[in-house]
């Protein structure tokens, strides 16, 4: 590429008069009659569009579509095809058309470009005609731009787009989104275009627009989903192919020895997210995917039990949980207490105190591990009525305790060693769990500050795992605790 001017296109206007009306046929034949193929499978040969690709085209660039969401595994050939879209977008897309790439940062965005630089830089035809500037793609004979942006707001107002393609949707934030939205449908005909693979987390503008999707109530909104099947086993073949047509479509350009080389080399969760295109609840979770619920047993807790408790408060916004264990490693819910979404819900703390007391009368309650924050009376009043030697400040924001703790429960998962009663509720709260790393080890936390997905009653289910192991493996006396200031 010359910098500086740019010197006046002299060719004649490409002769698109025998091509099809229909959006997605034109688009389709474009590629196919002048696009090659800048790298990887197939480089410098003509750009081959596989039949999923055509199926994207089809859907996409159907009538009265204006939001189209293609959710796509990794190396799938998402960027090449955004490229060759945005291309096509140029040549026979409206007059004065305007493509806009739109990617996390712009340096992703301009990877888009680059592909899309190559594609005209192997043409000759293409070349001559089209204008490359180190930020955009210019059409004279058109006056069409192609131009990479990042995913920020500021950079998105002020533009016109008849393409807007956002590549890697499961980063883009609300306050993205409602740029990008904004800015499209000014004109008769435009389309927003989103090709990305799954979110790590359901709490994400992506996962909203998918279950949109999958209500298939909305015309104008083109869906494709391309997912392995639910419960399916992470080496299952299979369902490899079904998740990645760029594996079984004809001349494949993946190949199965590079997933099963990238198997061996990530976590599970993010594997079925990235490979297999499928939503696992918290790809940064704390446990393997599954693993909890494998450890689910029909073990019943009789009354006289003797059982350890732990407790986990709140005021309002998080839940308040009050979780049981075993001598030998059973856990279970007695009590659990969330916010139905009412800005004015309080914890019922006398219902609270009413299940700690009937827990006492239940079981041999060794020990009752609470975290103080915000329940220091009740803590008060529990170790009156119950025993000091009984009711032990357990603070769940000290790292030296919780960490250790918390590296026992994993280790109990993973090696099943752990049971639990399969209670729905706090099986969630360890799937929203996401494992924190620190010096001391690492601590469950949300996945974000604020983030509505709780995880209160996972916590008292380590402090109960872990107080339970200490007191089956000790003789001594029950340790006492002050509850003074």
């Amino acid at each position: 590429m010359r910098a500086g001017p740019k010197g006046t296109v002299k060719v004649e206007p490409l002769d698109l008069s025998g091509f099809p009306d229909d959006r997605a046929m034109r688009r389709d034949v474009f590629i196919s009659a002048f696009l090659i193929t800048p790298r990887g499978h197939g480089a410098k040969l003509p750009f081959n569009l596989r039949d999923f690709q055509r199926e994207i085209i089809d859907g996409a660039f159907a009538p009265r579509v204006r939001t189209a969401l293609v959710s796509l595994p990794r190396a799938n050939g998402k960027t090449m095809l955004a490229a060759a879209l945005g291309l096509a977008e140029m040549f026979v897309g409206p007059p004065s058309a305007e493509v806009l790439v739109v990617a996390s940062d712009q340096r992703q965005a301009n990877i888009t470009m680059r592909y899309a630089k190559r594609m005209v830089e192997l043409n000759p035809i293409l070349a001559e005609r089209v204008q490359v500037y180190a930020d955009r793609l210019y059409l004279p004979e058109n006056d069409a731009t192609l131009l990479p942006l990042p995913a920020e707001p500021g950079a998105l107002h002020g533009h016109d787009p008849s393409l807007m393609i956002v590549d890697e949707l499961h980063v883009v934030t609300e306050d993205v989104w409602e740029a990008v939205t904004s800015v499209a449908g000014k004109r008769p005909e435009s389309l927003t275009l989103a090709i990305s693979t799954p979110a790590d987390s359901a709490d994400s503008v992506m996962w909203r627009l998918v279950e949109h999707g999958r209500s298939g109530t909305d015309d104008s909104f083109y869906f494709r989903e391309y997912l392995a099947p639910d419960g399916c086993a992470v080496d299952d073949r299979d369902a490899w192919r079904v998740a990645n047509p760029a594996l079984s479509c004809d001349d494949p350009f993946l190949s199965e020895d590079g997933l099963e080389s990238v198997l061996k080399t990530i976590r599970e969760p993010v594997f079925r997210q990235l490979r297999l295109g499928q939503w696992v609840t918290g790809v940064q979770s704390w446990l393997p995917w599954g693993a909890w619920m494998q450890c689910k047993a029909e073990r019943k807790v009789n009354p006289g039990e003797r059982v350890v408790l732990a407790f986990d408060g709140s005021a309002s916004g998080d839940s308040t949980a009050l979780v049981g264990c075993t001598m030998d490693g059973h856990l279970w819910v007695e009590g659990l207490w969330e916010n139905p979404g009412d800005p004015r819900w309080r914890v019922p703390r006398e219902n609270v105190s009413a299940a700690v007391d009937l827990a006492f009368q239940r079981y041999d309650v060794v020990e009752l591990a609470c975290d103080p924050w915000g329940w220091r009376s009740e803590i008060e009043a529990w170790a009156a009525r119950h025993g000091e030697k009984r009711v032990l400040e357990w603070n769940t924001a000290t790292a030296a305790r919780m960490a250790p703790a918390t590296d026992r429960l994993y280790q109990a998962v993973v090696t099943k060693v752990v049971t639990h009663d399969g209670n729905a509720d706090l099986a969630a709260h360890i799937e929203h769990c996401v494992a924190k790393r620190t010096p001391m080890g690492d601590l469950v936390s949300k996945d974000k500050r604020g983030s509505p997905r709780k995880i209160d009653a996972a916590v008292a289910a380590i402090v109960a795992y872990d107080r339970a192991a200490w007191h089956s493996t000790k003789t001594t006396k029950k340790r006492t605790v002050s509850f003074a200031q």
